[in-house]
């Protein structure tokens, strides 16, 4: 299968409906086409999460207030909440469906933990994250397979 369920417990009951921050060394406002793209340097923070990448596009809706639908990153995105990192070479925050995926060389870290993969699905209602080695182009390093390492208490 090649797939793994790990707990981000970090990541669990994030609060999505909390305003989005932005910033970034350029903005191009795309109004016709209902998005933003932000470049360079970009930090986005909602509560206590943090995004960071090279760029995004952040799609919305216009329905008398702008509501964000989806947050799509690329270029050394990284994701924080508390002690949980997680990485990967794109990233998709879907509002809608409360979920983060990244895709390419993925790493998740909470403490020495380590997990990697190339496709992973963060559920930020249950605070479940889905790995599996062969979601990305040539299945990365491991032949497409998840690998990673556990402490053990001592």
């Amino acid at each position: 299968m090649g797939g793994m369920q790990l707990y981000a417990q970090a990541f669990k009951g994030h609060n999505s409906k909390a305003p989005v921050n932005y910033a970034a060394d350029r903005i191009e406002l795309q109004d016709r086409q209902d998005r933003v793209v932000l470049s360079g340097n970009v930090d986005i923070t909602q509560a206590d999460l943090r995004l960071k990448a090279a760029r995004t596009m952040v799609e919305y809706s216009n329905a008398g207030s702008l509501q964000i639908q989806r947050i799509t990153a690329t270029g050394g995105v990284n994701v924080a909440r508390g002690a949980e990192t997680a990485r990967g070479n794109v990233g998709i925050y879907d509002f809608n469906n409360r979920t983060i995926t990244l895709v390419g060389n993925v790493a998740l870290r909470r403490g020495t933990d380590t997990l990697n993969g190339q496709r992973m699905v963060i559920d930020l209602n249950s605070g479940v994250s889905t790995v599996d080695g062969k979601g990305g182009a040539g299945g990365g390093a491991n032949n497409g397979r998840v690998s990673g390492s556990f402490s053990v208490a001592r």
